[in-house]
């Protein structure tokens, strides 16, 4: 009677089942074996060492080579922009296009040549295109924007 109730899956899944606790055995003595290994090698053999260029190497550096690194010169963190220079805020550009209407529009950067987003609150006098200007670039929430706007003569 017990060979009736017998499927062909339930002899698929015991075959996988013992063949899956072979393999589990298998791996742990490959384990065991490899651990043993590792008990023969000697203290000299397990150190590795790093080289000039950061990489892991099984010889050890050359003393002749060796940089020495002042305490002061390593810097944690974000690295500081400005170094002593400052960046001179007024710049030269050319009215590219101006909605007297609307109130707004674009200044080129003659130095950049990025196009660069004016309101008429921050010009002194109305613009019109190709107008020669000087201004101050501000970044806003969508992007530069031009401030202090003046008109050159």
């Amino acid at each position: 009677m017990g060979r009736s109730q017998e499927s062909y899956s339930k002899k698929e899944k015991e075959k996988k089942r013992r063949k899956k606790k072979q393999e589990k055995l298998e791996r742990r003595q490959q384990r065991k074996l490899e651990k043993e290994e590792r008990g023969k090698q000697s203290f000299e053999d397990l150190l590795s060492y790093v080289d000039e260029n950061g990489n892991l190497t099984s010889t050890p550096p050359d003393p002749k080579k060796k940089k020495v690194i002042k305490v002061e010169d390593i810097s944690l963190g974000a690295s500081n922009r400005n170094t002593g220079e400052e960046e001179d805020t007024l710049r030269r550009g050319t009215v590219k296009f101006f909605n007297e209407e609307k109130g707004y529009g674009f200044i080129i950067d003659a130095a950049t040549k990025d196009s660069i987003f004016v309101h008429a609150n921050n010009t002194n006098a109305p613009l019109a295109e190709r107008d020669n200007v000087i201004f101050e670039v501000e970044i806003g929430p969508k992007g530069p924007s031009a401030v202090n706007v003046q008109l050159v003569k």
